[in-house]
């Protein structure tokens, strides 16, 4: 799946709203940093991003975000 569409996916999840998915990324990448285990198949995680394992959780559906139902 391209970057494109993941990100579509992404916003989606949040209501379309830019400025909280990209909060929602940060926090997570965040906590991704500070040792908190990633939500995705460790298969697909190789040469990812903290940031880029945010926005596939949130795609993905494996994060909630207060105030939006999965």
């Amino acid at each position: 799946m391209r970057i494109e569409e993941i990100l579509a996916k992404a916003l989606e999840r949040v209501g379309n709203d830019r400025y909280v998915l990209a909060l929602a990324v940060g926090q997570r990448a965040d906590e991704l940093s500070n040792g908190a285990k990633p939500l995705l198949d460790s298969a697909v995680l190789k040469n990812m991003k903290y940031t880029d394992i945010a926005i596939h959780e949130i795609a993905k559906g494996l994060l909630v975000i207060d105030g939006f139902k999965k």
